[in-house]
């Protein structure tokens, strides 16, 4: 009974794709539509972005650090515990 189910799935499943497949063929310009938020005219327009990018923009606008200078004689000091 399970291998009946499994592959009746598998056959659907294909069954599905190729459709798919020759839906993308029949079109003038058939190819997967872009589904990536960055290039969305819509979401461009209300200033969404994806993950990826809105992380880049927030790495790059951080304040850079420079580490505090070591009182001494001015050699090099390990800052290990």
């Amino acid at each position: 009974m399970f291998l009946k189910v499994l592959l009746l799935s598998v056959v659907l499943i294909g069954i599905v794709f190729l459709l798919m497949a020759i839906g993308i063929l029949i079109k003038k310009n058939g190819k997967f539509p872009n589904l990536h938020i960055g290039s969305n005219k819509e979401m461009q327009k209300r200033g969404i972005t994806c993950a990826t990018t809105q992380d880049k923009m927030a790495q790059k606008n951080t304040i850079k650090t420079k580490p505090l200078p070591l009182k001494g004689d001015g050699e090099s000091h390990s800052l290990s515990c």
